[in-house]
């Protein structure tokens, strides 16, 4: 169907509240959902890649994959090229407040006109289709950066590699940052499963970058990549950060190491929380190969874009602190890798008391996250707003066989408040477990 029969078969135009609400109910959509909205082939993005015209082959990019980080490792690589005079669309996923959050170019989000204008062209294929939320949301990401003539994208995987629908670009470089035990039921039930899928976003001959060195899945990814002929680098073999100052709430100041190389000296790096040295590692491996594939970044560049990433792209809900007397600090780690950080981080602080509001979504390892959590904390267990999220009364029964205290509440702003107002200016106040009870605070 050419464009001038397609424009004059346009039903009645949405404006946005419209679209997104259509969006959001007509299409399965796994971060509220789960399981019923996940696909196991690539057939659907494929189709819907050729009805869009291809636009996955019309734009360079950069993939990352990987259980906890590859948020951060995304926003981290797109700052920095948008400060080296690179145009940089960036993809990732979920949204914390805007749908519009999931599609940015330089660090601002997809106008609402131009997510209406492509449901409005394309939403009767998209039925016909049978499309997910998710594999929409790529296809309109991709056009948008077709559009935009972006000069690289940096692309975030949604769940997995092998089959996200994201795993129809052909990158510069791919990434996978980490790999922990969370989405088992799709992926496996053993890292080195749960590795291979994760692996199956390396290409024929593309460079990938691991971000952490695993040694029991290490040779997952070096039998991969010398299957495809792909270079295979481990970030945290050739690059190194010392820290001056590690406080789990005050921004660290790095100087960064590459092989010897003369480092960058005196950054000081705004994303806190002490797993993001890992992240920040990964992101200067992936720069270096971009570099050598022809998009180099000069050293004040690198600086730059490190140290306004929250600016340049919106980056928050990781070890972010939303206010002081009481110390309030949300992390949207959700399994139980990202948990145990989220743990560590809480043990470098000086506080009376620890006020934790915890809700997770009803497909994780519970108990496996449970066990982790500090016993001498007082939880206040609520749900988000979605189908997925566990219910806070079963929650709350599970938490007290594995010894946490604490009481159910109605909802994420009910347990919120009620930390806040039992707390006094010497307590510590966590929200976490779940990206989507950080939204719902943030």
């Amino acid at each position: 169907m050419n464009d001038l029969r397609r424009d004059q078969n346009r039903k009645p135009e949405m404006n946005y509240e419209q679209t997104i609400n259509y969006i959001f109910g007509k299409l399965p959509m796994y971060q509220r959902i789960g399981g019923a909205a996940y696909k196991t082939d690539l057939h659907n993005t494929v189709v819907l890649c050729n009805l869009l015209g291809n636009p996955q082959r019309q734009f360079r990019s950069v993939h990352i994959a990987g259980t906890n980080g590859k948020g951060s490792v995304s926003h981290l690589t797109a700052s920095v090229l948008q400060e080296a005079g690179y145009k940089t669309g960036l993809y990732t996923s979920p949204h914390y407040k805007d749908f519009r959050e999931r599609i940015r170019v330089n660090g601002k989000m997809i106008p609402k006109q131009a997510v209406t204008d492509f449901i409005l062209r394309w939403k009767n294929d998209f039925e016909q289709i049978g499309l997910s939320f998710f594999e929409m949301t790529v296809g309109l990401a991709f056009d948008y950066f077709v559009r935009e003539k972006v000069d690289i994208a940096v692309i975030e995987t949604g769940l997995g590699g092998r089959l996200d629908s994201t795993n129809v670009i052909t990158p510069l470089v791919s990434v996978i940052t980490n790999i922990g035990m969370d989405h088992m039921r799709f992926l496996g039930n053993t890292l080195s499963e749960i590795a291979a899928e994760k692996a199956g976003i390396i290409k024929p001959g593309i460079p990938v970058v691991i971000g952490e060195t695993q040694q029991e899945i290490q040779s997952v990814f070096i039998d991969k990549a010398a299957e495809v002929n792909a270079p295979i680098t481990f970030a945290d073999m050739h690059f190194s950060v010392a820290l001056k100052g590690n406080s789990a709430f005050e921004k660290p100041v790095v100087d960064i190491f590459n092989d010897g190389k003369k480092p960058v000296e005196g950054m000081r790096f705004p994303l806190q929380g002490s797993y993001q040295i890992k992240n920040l590692i990964t992101t200067l491996a992936t720069l270096d190969t971009l570099s050598k594939r022809g998009y180099p970044v000069p050293p004040v560049s690198l600086k730059a874009g490190l140290e306004k990433v929250v600016e340049n792209t919106g980056f928050r809900g990781r070890w972010q602190i939303l206010k002081q007397n009481p110390l309030v600090v949300a992390d949207g780690g959700h399994n139980a890798d990202g948990i145990r950080q989220v743990v560590e981080n809480i043990r470098k602080l000086t506080f009376k008391k620890l006020r934790f509001v915890f809700g997770v979504v009803n497909d994780k390892a519970l108990d496996d996250i449970l066990k982790l959590l500090p016993a001498e904390a007082e939880y206040y267990f609520c749900k988000a707003d979605i189908p997925r999220g566990l219910d806070a009364a079963q929650l709350c029964r599970q938490a007290e066989k594995a010894g946490l205290t604490g009481k159910a509440y109605s909802s994420v702003a009910e347990a919120y408040q009620t930390a806040l107002k039992q707390s006094n200016s010497e307590d510590l106040v966590v929200i976490g477990g779940s990206i989507f009870v950080v939204a719902e605070v943030i």
